[in-house]
């Protein structure tokens, strides 16, 4: 089997889904809630082709007051790990540096993001091709976007829609909440809302996700589809929410 969609679909799977931040947007009458520390990991395995893998997601504060959140993934030799520096700016998530690198089987490859708020601009690389944006309001990297769309889930929103830095250009991500699941897992079973990717008509990957109502919407199933029909699943194993073990039902 090919190794690249294989841990290509385990870190997109955590990019899309991941939000595990226990936080809510400013709006108006809105109390702003402080971010929490977190430590969780996940088995990720493909039905079709019996595969295993694991990943882990970290947010831990800095001496200076930033945040830094964490993925790293690990499938037969390759690895992939995903930084993000942010903070929380009157109860936003604004990005400030990301690191992407994957390594493994000569498929490697890397990606610098550096967003300059005052100065309005993002800058850095995607491999060997440099990036140039514009930063505009609300605007998102690959991992803080995950903290966005745990926050709206938190406040009760139902539209889920975010503008994210994908490698050298700004694209839409959309989300649709389509109903409640029993989801059990290593560590309980949870009540969760279901929610799905919103693609183009014509897509042919599928995308689902689950988070736990009673546990700040922690991520705790991911189902994708590819468009050659391979399953693959992540599941919860095990979690901390400021130093507070998850447990189910």
């Amino acid at each position: 089997m090919p190794l690249r969609p294989t841990l290509s679909a385990l870190t997109a799977s955590f990019f899309l889904a991941s939000a595990l931040l226990p936080a809510v947007y400013a709006d108006e009458g809105t109390e702003v809630k402080p971010l929490k520390p977190f430590k969780a990991s996940y088995t990720a395995d493909m039905r079709r082709v019996p595969v295993n893998g694991e990943a882990s997601h970290q947010l831990e504060q800095n001496a200076d007051g930033t945040w830094t959140l964490t993925f790293h993934a690990g499938m037969f030799v390759a690895r992939m790990t995903e930084t993000s520096q942010l903070t929380l700016d009157n109860g936003e998530i604004k990005p400030l540096n990301y690191h992407y690198e994957r390594r493994g089987l000569g498929r490697s490859r890397e990606t610098r993001q550096s967003f300059d708020w005052d100065a309005g601009k993002v800058t850095g690389n995607h491999g060997d091709r440099a990036i140039a944006l514009a930063t505009e309001p609300g605007l998102l990297d690959k991992t803080s976007y995950q903290l966005a769309l745990q926050r709206d889930l938190l406040a009760g929103k139902d539209t889920l829609h975010y503008r994210v830095v994908d490698g050298r250009s700004i694209d839409e991500y959309e989300f649709e909440i389509t109903g409640s699941k029993r989801v059990s897992t290593e560590v309980g079973e949870f009540d969760a809302v279901e929610v799905v990717r919103v693609r183009d008509a014509d897509a042919n990957r599928q995308t689902t996700l689950w988070f736990a109502k009673d546990w700040d919407y922690l991520l705790v199933r991911l189902q994708q589809i590819e468009s050659d029909g391979q399953d693959y699943q992540i599941m919860l194993k095990k979690a901390t929410i400021d130093g507070v073990d998850v447990r189910g039902d």
